[in-house]
């Protein structure tokens, strides 16, 4: 964790959730706030005041708050502290239906008094009432001297998302809008620069020069659920390649920052994603495969396809699979190409970062060596294992690939981190580096921007894999017309195997 990165008091702060009694309140913020508090890293002064439409009293949303904790914690409380308990507040209000915010604005002043305490508003809502309720903030003056946090998705395109930043920036300056991305809030995807960076052994060898390829992918066996509705709008691209894989890509590539400051980090990544070789009609077609699962088996049972799950049109063409092939055009990158992977109803749950190194041509003479991997698992494992070859026992020259693997979560689960348990604390104290700033966000959707066009108005049948396969059969010839495979398990503590 990066928690000791800053000696910082933070001014005492009102966590204002709107969504309060929804799922990602109940699932993700009440356990992060609580782990915080018990390892004494929840600023002083926090309250929290959850806003939802649900009619609770105090006493009965702190039994709600309990209750999330008690499911959800990776700490698990025998008696949650009453002091704790004590920070949580509750204001019923349907955004939807409030033309104002007067009655939160008389609740909060009223909560708070004469002390003065910024106020956070952290938007655990759906994307379409972003824009009101920061509207209704600024009218209501709750908006001045305070920050804003959004989920994503950050807008469903380029103009949506132009749209969205123009309301935000009318009233919070970009240093107090949080884009949370919880994927940056991972152990794992933060050590993508310490593995590297503070280790000889990799740092001069992370370049074209010795690089052959890498592997970004987050692989999901599990389906929409009851998401339809929203995964009908969004698909794999906007949901998770617009964003998580970006991150993930940009960690991996991005120069050695001046220093960790969030604006330095972050104009390393920014630079990252502007390098990206703009994608062309004719390069989608070549280098970016979409699929749909259909039905099939998962873990031995059986499952049906997308189309066939709640809220989906019974003819959808929306992607559940992404596979591509990118360039990034910058003297460290320069033709080294970037596979990219995510998908619903794969085989297994999976997110790892995979670093295939070239082999030694002087070497030939002992035949096709496995390659040198080295490979970051950021879920479910948050580990690291690097694969080298050494040479078979009672033999002359046979060889074969080993594994050298250290697991961080394995041993100790309770003791790793919530991706959430670190947004949350940089949220607090007005840390943004692992935030995602604005030119970030609108680079990101200037390079899908064109997949997302070509696909509307493309008519072929989008193609179909079924669920607890590894994807359409392109995915794997995006591959193997480069003589490469997709890495997909380094978890025996053996070798990495492929997928096919």
């Amino acid at each position: 964790m990066f928690f000791a990165k800053r000696n910082v008091t933070p001014e005492p702060s009102t966590l204002v959730i709107f969504g309060g009694t929804g799922d990602l309140a109940c699932r993700k913020l009440y356990p992060a706030l609580y782990n915080l508090y018990r390892v004494k890293r929840l600023p002083p002064g926090t309250q929290v005041v959850g806003v939802g439409r649900r009619e609770y009293d105090r006493q009965a949303f702190q039994d709600y708050v309990a209750g999330c904790i008690q499911e959800h914690s990776r700490k698990k409380p025998h008696a949650l502290e009453v002091d704790f308990l004590r920070l949580f507040h509750y204001q019923a209000l349907d955004l939807a239906k409030s033309d104002t915010f007067a009655s939160l604005e008389a609740f909060l002043a009223k909560l708070t008094g004469s002390q003065q305490k910024q106020h956070i508003f952290y938007m655990a809502v759906p994307p379409e009432v972003f824009a009101p309720t920061v509207r209704k903030l600024a009218a209501a003056g709750l908006a001045k001297d305070s920050r804003v946090v959004l989920e994503k998705p950050f807008g469903w395109d380029l103009a949506s998302a132009r749209a969205l930043q123009q309301e935000l920036a009318a009233v919070f300056p970009e240093s107090a809008i949080f884009r949370l991305d919880h994927y940056l809030g991972k152990e794992m995807l933060q050590n993508i620069m310490m593995i590297r960076m503070a280790n000889t052994v990799f740092e001069p060898l992370w370049n074209k020069d010795h690089v052959a390829s890498i592997q970004l992918q987050v692989n999901e066996s599990v389906g929409i659920g009851q998401r339809g509705r929203y995964y009908e709008q969004a698909g794999a691209l906007r949901d998770m390649v617009q964003n998580h894989l970006m991150q993930v890509l940009a960690f991996t590539a991005m120069e050695p920052p001046r220093d960790f400051s969030a604006d330095a980090l972050r104009d390393e990544k920014v630079r990252v994603i502007k390098a990206l070789r703009p994608l062309t009609e004719e390069t989608i077609a070549t280098q970016v495969v979409r699929g749909q699962y259909g039905p099939g088996t998962i873990h031995g049972e059986t499952v049906v396809g997308y189309r066939q799950e709640p809220y989906v049109s019974p003819d959808s063409q929306r992607e559940t699979f992404v596979a591509m092939k990118l360039y990034i055009d910058n003297p460290r990158w320069q033709g080294v190409p970037f596979y990219l992977r995510t998908g619903k109803r794969l085989p297994q749950r999976s997110a790892q970062v995979v670093v295939e190194f070239k082999k030694n041509s002087n070497l030939s003479f002992l035949g096709d060596l496995a390659p040198n991997l080295l490979v970051i698992k950021i879920q479910p494992e948050e580990g690291v294992a690097f694969q080298f070859n050494v040479k078979e026992p009672d033999t002359e020259f046979n060889l074969r690939p080993v594994l050298m693997s250290f697991c961080q979560n394995c041993d100790y689960p309770e003791n790793s981190p919530e991706a959430y348990e670190r947004l949350l604390h940089d949220i607090l104290v007005g840390d943004a580096t692992l935030f995602t700033r604005w030119d970030e966000v609108e680079a990101t959707w200037e390079y899908v921007q064109s997949i997302l066009e070509a696909w509307e108005r493309d008519t072929s049948e989008i193609p179909q894999y079924p669920a607890g396969t590894w994807g359409p059969e392109e995915a794997q010839q995006l591959l193997a017309q480069d003589g490469k495979v997709w890495w997909v398990d380094c978890e025996d503590r053996l070798r990495c195997f492929h997928d096919n």
